[in-house]
């Protein structure tokens, strides 16, 4: 009976583990998602993952063991999709928007500060492997102020080591996502302008379930309230549509 009673236990615990691979940028309201969620399920442990979208792209490749992931484009669970690795498409759960923030005491007028001979270091995202990074590139090649700044560009690996250098004033103003800047970590921290959706490819971000995941059946709950009214509040709050 003792030996029984162990190995249900034993199961119990890893049937009820979830892991979320979360692009950078989304990491505050994952917290804030996961918080909501087990209120519903208070026994799933949900560990997260936090990385740029190529970075968790390629060690899911190498089959990372992860059940959900929460990407900051499209583009990669696409890949993803059509290379077999995931449990049906991919679907949308929000629209991201782009910042420029500074928390140094510049005039911050709008992307035209970044003209200004006082802005020496911006920083932004790697184009090469992160989402928001590539819409930064966009911006600054569709409104001319590339020539301006190339020379001054600082990258972090992903959104969130982007940040780091505006927030701790290594860089004199850089491109991040609006979500940080609304985030509680950071809120009220420096100033911020949005970036004209127009200036840049829709940032479509995109869920997939994950084959190589542990818990199946918690990773589809998991989307499905993601997806809902409820989480679809928690994202708007942090400046997605």
């Amino acid at each position: 009976m003792v030996v029984i009673l162990v190995l249900v236990l034993t199961f119990s615990v890893v049937a009820n583990a979830l892991t979320i691979a979360s692009a950078a940028n989304v990491q505050f309201a994952v917290k804030e998602l996961i918080n909501s969620y087990k209120k519903s399920y208070p026994n799933v442990e949900i560990k997260t993952v936090v990385a740029s979208s190529g970075k968790l792209t390629a060690q899911i490749l190498r089959k990372a063991p992860y059940d959900v992931f929460l990407s900051a484009d499209m583009k990669y669970p696409l890949f993803l999709y059509r290379k077999g690795f995931t449990v049906g498409k991919p679907k949308v759960y929000a629209e991201g928007r782009l910042v420029l923030w500074t928390t140094k005491e510049i005039p911050l007028k709008g992307i035209d500060t970044l003209k200004e001979g006082f802005i020496k270091k911006v920083a932004m995202a790697n184009p090469k492997t992160a989402p928001y990074g590539r819409a930064s590139l966009e911006v600054l090649k569709n409104t001319g102020l590339y020539k301006y700044v190339k020379g001054k560009l600082v990258y972090g690996e992903s959104i969130a080591q982007t940040s780091q250098y505006i927030y701790k004033g290594l860089v004199d103003i850089g491109f991040t996502a609006k979500s940080v800047v609304l985030s509680p970590e950071v809120k009220g921290k420096g100033k911020w302008v949005e970036i004209d959706k127009k200036l840049h490819s829709p940032i479509k971000q995109a869920v997939v379930i994950l084959k190589n995941g542990s818990d199946l059946q918690q990773a589809k709950r998991f989307v499905e309230f993601l997806l809902s009214t409820e989480g679809k509040k928690i994202l708007q709050k942090y400046g997605y549509q």
